[in-house]
């Protein structure tokens, strides 16, 4: 099924790639809090058995890029044709494809982790747990998710805001947390940061685990 704000993301964000390839470019390198988290994330990974990870929603593929910067072997997906043609071109080496985080064109139980950097926030919330069912599909037993997001303080609310491309989300750390358990994760740790001098918001961080099933 197509809906209708999933075509306006698209364009928006085709509209807006080389706009927002130039202001992404080069943030990680300041953004502590962000390195931190997906350093955490990545030390999980090796933990258990190697495999690939998928940057879902990956834009210009500076996440996808770091990660592999770090030994792992990711590859990004996201809805914007022309972001994947960008990512293509800042990242040569690395795979790319157009694809819908809500239809994953990925077979069950084959990734070993999933980063959704700031992608699931233009989705509308009643959409979300089937794509954290999507998520749980995907991952293989043991395989962690990491998910990134403004933040909302109240548990029970999601509140819309006017995001810079298009109409976006907040979360509730404690809501997306229980709508992950609910897709069958256990969650690992979640995280709050407070909002820079450049942001207008906090910053959320929700990293959860295919739980592993018992040896028989």
């Amino acid at each position: 099924m197509t809906h209708a704000d999933v075509d306006a993301t698209r364009t928006a964000y085709d509209d807006m790639a080389e706009l927002y390839t130039d202001f992404a470019r080069g943030h990680l390198a300041t953004a502590t809090f962000d390195r931190a988290v997906l350093g955490a994330f990545v030390e999980l990974l090796r933990a258990n058995e190697s495999g690939p990870v998928a940057d879902i929603g990956c834009g210009p593929g500076r996440i996808a890029a770091h990660l592999a910067s770090l030994g792992v072997p990711a590859f990004g997906m996201d809805l914007s044709p022309r972001m994947i043609e960008l990512a293509r071109e800042e990242y040569p080496g690395l795979r790319f494809e157009v694809g819908s985080m809500e239809e994953l064109a990925i077979e069950d139980g084959t990734l070993a982790g999933l980063v959704a950097w700031y992608s699931i926030i233009h989705l509308p919330p009643e959409r979300v747990p089937h794509v954290l069912r999507e998520f749980h599909r995907v991952l293989r037993p043991g395989g962690h998710a990491l998910l990134a997001f403004q933040a909302a303080e109240a548990a029970d609310i999601v509140l819309a805001f006017d995001h810079k491309v298009t109409r976006a989300y907040r979360w509730s750390p404690d809501r997306l947390a229980e709508l992950s358990r609910e897709a069958g994760f256990a969650v690992v740790t979640r995280m709050v940061c407070a909002a820079l001098p450049n942001e207008r918001f906090d910053q959320g961080y929700l990293m959860v685990a295919k739980v592993a099933e018992p040896v028989r």
